[in-house]
């Protein structure tokens, strides 16, 4: 990584994953093939070295070779060493390069890897079986996305690449597994930002018998959790200002966040006065929506930026949440709750919906909506077959697992933790 001559003596460092060490070299005590072997070093050949360790009058560990080895001769020099990899094009396009250069940069994928195996630790010690459902799939669901799709040649059929888990653990809590989750990759066509890629990590888990209320808690314990393991605190420093996950969060429903934020009654507005407002707020609906549609954008407008601090969004409206519950007191809602921190969701749930003759329904309107929204979920047969069995009340759980790491890293884009992110091909 760095080699400095002087005279008949060098040093050098060499450098691996467990660290960087010194080495001192006298050229006359090689023997003559490994003298013009090290004439031809470079910066960023791995080499072989034995020797003895000692330390110098400034009490530095090094090692005294004796014999010296190139193992593989680099071609491309590295960065420049003490600045590394500057440009951000580079370090996502030749994510090799900056890792190399940038200890950090190392870390934050360590420590992704941590994160994750907390999640599993967490999981497991509660009793949950991790699965694994298709990435290929004939109907896509579980989510409002646009799907990417490809073509299997031997049974001449159309599938999708996998927008979400949820039908099909929702099937293995119709067959009996009643604590179920997955950690997994989902793909969804659509736009690149600092918290969207269009492959990403995703968690999910569904425990039968429980509803939003109760996964709101092991939520808040799960983040909590994930915060102590991997900062030490459950208060954490994000792009230099405090997010404190001691529980219990914030509770706010959308209702409340629309008086708060948007100031005007979500239940006295009326629909034309409210498509107005979100016109004005930035909306770009030509035209006015369902309600529930409208009510929603406006919260996402108004409110979504000034949740910092851990917030539970709850109790959405009812069109917007297909696959979710009635809410017990309001039918205009549902039991939802999608939890926000540095202004991000990071998450969402539901109190699952487990009427199978509601689900038709609602399955239908998504279907008639298609026509003008690609986004709105396909009729799935098979999976309201799986619900007409009968699936025990139900409480699911999704957690973006890029956006967690984000925050408990201090990163402040999504392509600084995936190390491959997506790219446009050159």
């Amino acid at each position: 990584m760095t080699l400095r001559s002087m005279g008949k003596a060098v040093f050098f460092n060499i450098q691996d994953q467990s660290g960087s060490l010194q080495v001192y070299l006298k050229l006359q005590d090689l023997p003559e093939k490994q003298k013009e072997a090290f004439d031809l070093v470079d910066l960023g050949d791995i080499v072989g070295i034995q020797g003895f360790p000692f330390r110098t009058q400034k009490g530095e560990l090094s090692l005294h070779a004796q014999e010296f080895e190139i193992l593989t001769k680099t071609i491309e020099p590295l960065p420049e060493k003490f600045h590394g990899v500057q440009d951000v094009e580079i370090k996502y396009r030749h994510r090799h390069l900056d890792l190399i250069t940038d200890m950090d940069s190392r870390k934050v994928f360590e420590t992704r890897s941590k994160i994750i195996a907390e999640v599993r630790s967490f999981l497991n010690s509660r009793g949950f079986l991790e699965v694994e459902t298709p990435v290929l799939q004939p109907i896509y669901g579980g989510a409002a996305a646009h799907p990417f799709s490809t073509h299997h040649r031997a049974l001449d059929m159309k599938l999708f690449m996998k927008i979400s888990p949820e039908l099909y653990l929702k099937r293995l809590i119709v067959g009996g597994f009643e604590k179920v989750y997955e950690i997994g990759k989902n793909f969804r066509n659509e736009g690149i930002d600092r918290s969207h890629n269009p492959e990403f990590t995703m968690l999910e888990w569904y425990e039968a018998y429980t509803d939003y209320n109760y996964q709101l808690k092991q939520f808040e314990e799960l983040v909590a959790h994930l915060a102590v393991k991997i900062t030490g605190s459950t208060k954490v420093m994000y792009q230099g200002k405090e997010i404190d996950f001691t529980a219990p969060w914030r509770r706010l429903t959308v209702f409340d966040g629309i008086r708060e934020y948007a100031k005007v009654d979500p239940e006295k507005i009326s629909d034309e006065e409210l498509f107005t407002l979100i016109r004005k707020k930035g909306s770009k609906k030509d035209k006015a929506g369902r309600r529930g549609e409208m009510l929603m954008e406006l919260f996402e407008l108004t409110a979504e930026e000034h949740l910092w601090q851990p917030t539970f969004v709850m109790d959405h409206p009812v069109e917007i949440s297909p696959l979710t519950k009635i809410h017990r007191k309001d039918s205009r809602l549902v039991e939802r709750f999608e939890p926000f921190a540095a202004c991000m969701e990071i998450g969402n749930s539901y109190s699952e919906l487990n009427d199978p003759e509601e689900q038709r329904s609602r399955l239908k309107e998504q279907e008639e909506k298609r026509m003008i929204d690609e986004e709105a979920h396909p009729m799935d047969e098979d999976f309201l077959h799986a619900i007409e069995t009968g699936m025990p009340p139900t409480g699911g759980v999704g957690l973006g697992i890029e956006r967690i790491v984000m925050i408990l890293t201090d990163r402040p884009s999504i392509r600084d933790i995936i190390l491959f992110p997506t790219m446009k091909f050159k």
